[in-house]
């Protein structure tokens, strides 16, 4: 029944969509509601699983990788794919402060508020930090994706088709019914060995915390409740009260069959850990020293094309003219004055407009229309989502109309060129500009809320989520 309701509203949605008068193409056409492939619905279904089932996501810097995981018809989450992640920028460790380029680790809770179909770089996920932990400890910054582009800063950069397939994804799993989903971030894959080579990290403590939500998931298969107290997480716990993020832990209890589980697996990994350091296992470098990572699948290819330049296609996507591979050094012969800074991973030749497809959504606060019946119809689990960017509420930029979109067009012939971004978070609250921004700020600019004349107003990353009334609210 919830299913026919959401199908009923969305062609609502799309119906009013036709009211947009800004002469860009309709969301009929929208990269948003392209279908999963036929190879992955076989894939979904050759794994036990529904296309509606919940989904998790896992991703690993280090290894430059991001996991989808999808719930089973066993009621376990089994991993679905792995795709290769195409550029992130800053170095292993958390985000700390706004303009660092570091993209963010921890546990992000996912809501279809945060689910952005008009970005300016493809399609965009925002991992709706800062969090209850990342507040709690001071950490600033807004606006970190995962989008397509495979350009980063502050973001884990897919390609156009990767994006494509994690959204829809995300948004059928949404139609089936989960409310959220959880994005766990990881420098590197949690293992004795890495734990080993990175052990004279400073940001080792930290590590060491999110270890337990990772051990929590390994033994579980199950998504971990997530909560903060003392400014730490706290996993799977049953409190006897409220928890506060800053405020000391109420006393709480973990299943024991749970609890027990994950504390024979921290005992196997630290003997393996305390071993390997024993036989002079190497430390790696605190700094990797240079900006972020790129799969190798990806940097191989652009290797081999001679460096970046051209559009290269591989079977995991596209990868587009500007990318800036980490560490890579252009020929001399195509230096010039305003040369290729290895210290800001997405300069980008400058181009015309970047999106050839907008896509509306409900006015914010607004008790009627399409937001207003997925928010009755799915109610809200947003409570870190509401308060993650109260600063940046007028900082979406206004982006010129573009006419490229054609009906039926692929992720692949979406890609193109973009204009040179700066450092990370460099948004700020009086940011709102009526013309076409030429810099990627706080790692994903997104459209002036308020420049359709319709109903339907608006997909910036800036409205606060609860439920489906803001950009899932009205897919046009």
């Amino acid at each position: 029944m919830r299913a026919l309701l959401a199908s009923a509203a969305i062609a609502a949605a799309l119906a009013l969509a036709g009211c947009d008068t800004d002469g860009t193409t309709s969301a009929v056409n929208g990269r948003h509601m392209q279908p999963l492939s036929d190879r992955m619905q076989a894939e979904i279904e050759s794994k036990n699983m529904a296309k509606e089932s919940p989904i998790l996501v896992r991703i690993f810097k280090e290894e430059s990788e991001l996991e989808v995981w999808k719930q089973d018809r066993s009621g376990r989450f089994a991993l679905l794919n792995t795709y290769p992640i195409c550029r992130w920028s800053g170095e292993l460790g958390p985000k700390i402060k706004q303009g660092d380029r570091q993209a963010p680790e921890g546990f992000y809770t996912i809501t279809p508020g945060l689910m952005n179909p008009n970005s300016n770089y493809y399609l965009a996920i925002n991992t709706g930090f800062p969090n209850a932990y990342d507040r709690a400890n001071g950490r600033t910054g807004a606006f970190l994706m995962i989008h397509g582009d495979c350009s980063s800063a502050g973001c884990y950069a897919m390609t156009d088709e990767q994006i494509a397939e994690i959204y829809a994804l995300a948004r059928e799993s949404f139609f089936g019914g989960q409310r959220s989903f959880q994005i766990q971030a990881y420098p590197f894959k949690m293992t004795p060995l890495n734990m080993a080579k990175h052990r004279n990290s400073p940001h080792m403590a930290f590590w060491k915390m999110l270890k337990e939500g990772y051990d929590y998931f390994e033994v579980t298969r199950a998504e971990p409740k997530v909560d903060v107290c003392e400014k730490r997480y706290v996993f799977g716990a049953e409190p006897s009260a409220r928890f506060s993020p800053a405020d000391r832990c109420p006393a709480y209890r973990i299943p024991e069959e749970i609890a027990t589980a994950v504390r024979e697996k921290q005992h196997r990994d630290e003997t393996q850990t305390a071993e390997l350091i024993s036989r002079g296992t190497q430390t790696v470098p605190v700094k990797m020293g240079v900006d972020g990572g790129m799969n190798a699948t990806f940097l191989t290819a652009v290797k081999s094309n001679g460096g970046p330049g051209a559009t290269i296609r591989t079977a995991a996507g596209t990868i587009p003219p500007h990318v800036n591979p980490p560490g890579f050094e252009p020929p001399a012969e195509t230096m010039s004055a305003s040369t290729l800074s290895l210290a800001s991973a997405e300069s980008k030749p400058a181009s015309g407009p970047r999106s050839s497809v907008q896509v509306a959504s409900a006015v914010p606060g607004s008790s009627s229309g399409v937001g207003s019946f997925f928010s009755n119809l799915f109610g809200s689990k947003a409570e870190d989502s509401r308060a993650t960017q109260p600063a940046e509420a007028s900082a979406s930029k206004s982006k010129p109309a573009a006419s490229a979109a054609k009906n039926g067009q692929s992720a692949a012939s979406a890609s193109r060129p973009k204009s040179a971004p700066p450092s990370a978070e460099t948004k700020t609250a009086n940011a709102a500009a009526t013309k076409p921004s030429s810099s990627k700020q706080d790692a994903e600019p997104e459209k002036n809320a308020g420049s359709a004349p319709s109903v339907l107003n608006g997909a910036a990353p800036t409205v606060p989520s609860s439920g489906f009334e803001n950009r899932f609210g009205a897919w046009n």
